[in-house]
C-alpha cells in the first residue's frame, strides 16, 4: 500500500465512523480531518469533492468486507468459468455457519461499517451520480447464483439474487429494525447460532432440500 493509498484509507475510516455516529449530515471534510487527527485541509487535499469522499468510503467498505469474507473462507471474487463441485446438505450447513460468522461480525465489531453502508445507499437514492455504489453488491449476487447452481436450485439466477436480498434484510432487521429488540447480542454464541439457523433455512429452501 502506497503512502497516498494508506492516507486515503485512514481518512475513509474516519469518515465511516462519522457517518455511523451522525449520518451523512455529519460527513464534512473538516469533520474527517478532526476525527482522523490529520491537519486541517488534509481531506480536501486528497479527496477534493464530497462525491470523491463518499466514493472513498464506499471503496473502503468494499475492501474491508472482502477481507472479512476471505477470513471465513467465503468467496470474494468472480466465480470460475464453470461451476465448482456440487454442494450437498452438509456443504450448505457449513456455508450457512460461515455466512453467519460474517453477519455477526457486521452486527458487532463491524457495526459502524454496516451503518455507513446503508447511509451511503440511501444517499444514492437522491443523488444519481452516486448510483455506482450499488455495484458494491454485484459480486455477492454473482457468487450466490454460482453457489445455488451447485446446490441444485431450479432457478439459480433469480434465487441467487433473492438470497442476497434476504440476507441483507436479515442484517438490516437485526441492526436497526424490530429484530434488534429480540435477537441475541451480536458477538455471542447465541447470536451466531441464531443467524446460522436463519441462513441454513434460507439456503435449504432455495436449493429445494
Amino acid at each position: 500500500m502506497t503512502a497516498r493509498t494508506n492516507r486515503i484509507a485512514l481518512l475513509a475510516d474516519a469518515a465511516i465512523e462519522l457517518i455511523a455516529d451522525g449520518g451523512m449530515r455529519a460527513l464534512t471534510h473538516r469533520a474527517v480531518d478532526g476525527r482522523s487527527g490529520m491537519p486541517l485541509g488534509t481531506t480536501s487535499a486528497y479527496l477534493r469533492t464530497r462525491q470523491a469522499l463518499i466514493e472513498a468510503v464506499v471503496g473502503r467498505l468494499a475492501d474491508l468486507d472482502r477481507a472479512d469474507l476471505a477470513a471465513y473462507d467465503l468467496p470474494t471474487g468472480p466465480p470460475p468459468p464453470a461451476p465448482g463441485p456440487r454442494l450437498d446438505g452438509d456443504d450448505l450447513d457449513l456455508l450457512a455457519a460461515g455466512i453467519a460468522e460474517v453477519l455477526d461480525r457486521w452486527l458487532g465489531a463491524g457495526r459502524s461499517r454496516t451503518l455507513a453502508r446503508y447511509a451511503c445507499l440511501l444517499e444514492a437514492v437522491h443523488r444519481p451520480e452516486l448510483r455506482g455504489i450499488l455495484n458494491h453488491g454485484t459480486g455477492l449476487r454473482v457468487q450466490a447464483r454460482d453457489l445455488l447452481t451447485r446446490a441444485g436450485a431450479t432457478d439459480p439466477e433469480r434465487q441467487g439474487d433473492q438470497f442476497v436480498a434476504f440476507v441483507d434484510g436479515l442484517l438490516f432487521d437485526r441492526l436497526v429494525g424490530a429484530g434488534a429488540l429480540t435477537a441475541p447480542a451480536p458477538g455471542s454464541p447465541a447470536s451466531r447460532t441464531d443467524l446460522t439457523g436463519a441462513v441454513r433455512t434460507l439456503l435449504r429452501a432455495l436449493a429445494g432440500r
